[in-house]
């Protein structure tokens, strides 16, 4: 089969492609722009596009299904040829459905934590050398690509990312799964460009839960109360399992799961990700792994890329970072980093990236999220919040919103670099979706 990415670059699209080629199918792709890893990885499988930008003659009549990326715009030249010539287009969650409908979906979705849940569970699976077809949005430790597609796996193990599914395709990309198996693992306010009120945000985890096969298992986080109304009011026939936060605790700057077998010792630290770890076992037991068998895997999950990812340990300072950037996720993060390192000098950063975060009718939703740091920053690129058509945010908006004691702004990299260089504080933080523009992590421990 001849199969055409329209913006292949992206994290997820990247992924499938390389899943897809590695099957045997003929791939190509396009993209205006391609940044690492996904650059080197497509450069690797001989994926690369040999030029960058939208070319209408790519398309023909020999190409069997077009994938479309959500970066891709609906007047995409590509775009444009394919419907001209009747080619069928799919976005890549509703591809993912029709390579998958024959097997049982399994889907992890909520507001924050899904990334991590679906990687502890991945990670139970292969530590038990069961075999599982997945998707997840970022790299995990001993895999190669986050997605994969096989004819002979039973189970696939989906994250469900509730942004649309493409330009074309306006649908939140959880909804084009029907799941047998699925996760909600909290629900706070998000894409606030797509859906402007909190109540149509809660909307979509309303109709997720209502495209579940019948007969389905939904695993949901009781201590989210807008999720735990959604759920007792649900007709849908499913069945319903509730979760609450593992016990745990932390010794000299060591987090340990209790259980009936003593303290289990635990490279993840923070309260949020003891939800996550509830959750996922939860499924994993859906999937056949006893907890017996959870707990003997989960002390060597080091847990996913920027998520509270160690990036540099040296003496006197510690980096890390995260994909923390919609104010709850920020707010969890940052108490995780306190309750573990609470005599430490603590420094956290965060860039606003979003269009949501950087809206100035959503900024004010992110008050008191950095009161668990020391000396707090916000970061925000000029350029890419330009390229975003976002107007900027002045600094005293952003002091007003944050509400914080000791709080800095920056909007140039190279300005933020040298004085991130200069503080004193042993625990430094970097959270953001992006990119901060390009800086060089390395050049903070150098």
């Amino acid at each position: 089969m001849r199969i055409h990415f329209i913006a292949i670059g992206g994290s997820a699209m990247h992924n499938l492609a390389i899943a897809l080629h590695r099957k045997g199918n003929r791939v190509t792709g396009s993209d205006d722009a391609i940044y690492e890893p996904s650059r080197s990885r497509l450069e690797k499988e001989g994926l690369l596009p040999h030029s960058f930008g939208w070319d209408a003659s790519r398309i023909d009549e020999s190409i069997d299904v077009i994938i479309l990326g959500m970066h891709a715009k609906a007047d995409n030249p590509e775009l444009l040829a394919a419907k001209a010539l009747s080619l069928p287009v799919y976005s890549y969650p509703e591809y993912l459905y029709e390579a998958t409908k024959e097997k049982t979906r399994v889907v992890i979705g909520g507001s924050h934590g899904k990334t991590s849940i679906t990687a502890m569970i991945l990670h139970v699976l292969d530590y038990w050398d069961l075999s599982v077809d997945y998707m997840v949005g970022a790299q995990l430790e001993g895999f190669d690509i986050m997605t994969h597609l096989t004819e002979d796996n039973e189970f696939v193990v989906l994250e469900g990312d509730e942004y649309l599914s493409s330009s074309i395709d306006r649908r939140p990309k959880f909804h084009l799964y029907k799941p047998n198996i699925a996760l909600i693992s909290g629900i706070a306010w998000d894409h606030v460009n797509v859906f402007p009120t909190k109540a149509e945000y809660v909307e979509q985890f309303k109709l997720f839960i209502e495209t579940m096969t019948a007969g389905g298992i939904l695993i949901y986080n009781q201590e989210d109360e807008i999720l735990e109304e959604l759920v007792a009011t649900s007709k849908h026939p499913i069945r319903k399992i509730p979760y609450q936060t593992h016990p745990s605790i932390v010794d000299n700057g060591q987090t340990q799961l209790e259980s009936d077998e003593g303290p289990i010792p635990l490279q993840i630290f923070g309260q949020h990700n003891m939800s996550n770890l509830s959750g996922a076992l939860l499924v994993c037991t859906q999937l056949g792994i006893e907890p017996v068998m959870f707990y003997e895997s989960i002390p060597s999950f080091s847990g996913a890329s920027k998520r509270l990812e160690l990036f540099a340990d040296r003496p006197g300072k510690r980096i890390y970072r995260d994909f923390a950037h919609a104010p709850s996720k920020v707010q969890a993060t940052t108490k995780a980093v306190r309750e573990q390192f609470p005599n430490d000098l603590f420094l956290a950063c965060l860039e606003l990236h979003t269009f949501s975060s950087l809206d100035s009718s959503f900024i004010h939703t992110y008050a008191n999220c950095l009161a668990h740091t020391d000396i707090a920053v916000v970061f925000i690129d000029d350029e890419s919040r330009k390229a975003k058509g976002k107007d900027p945010l002045d600094e005293e908006t952003i002091r007003n919103a944050f509400s914080h004691r000791s709080l800095y702004v920056f909007y140039n990299k190279k300005t933020l670099l040298n004085w991130l260089q200069q503080q004193p504080a042993s625990i430094v933080l970097m959270m953001s979706s992006g990119h901060f523009g390009g800086l060089d992590f390395h050049s903070l421990v150098d």
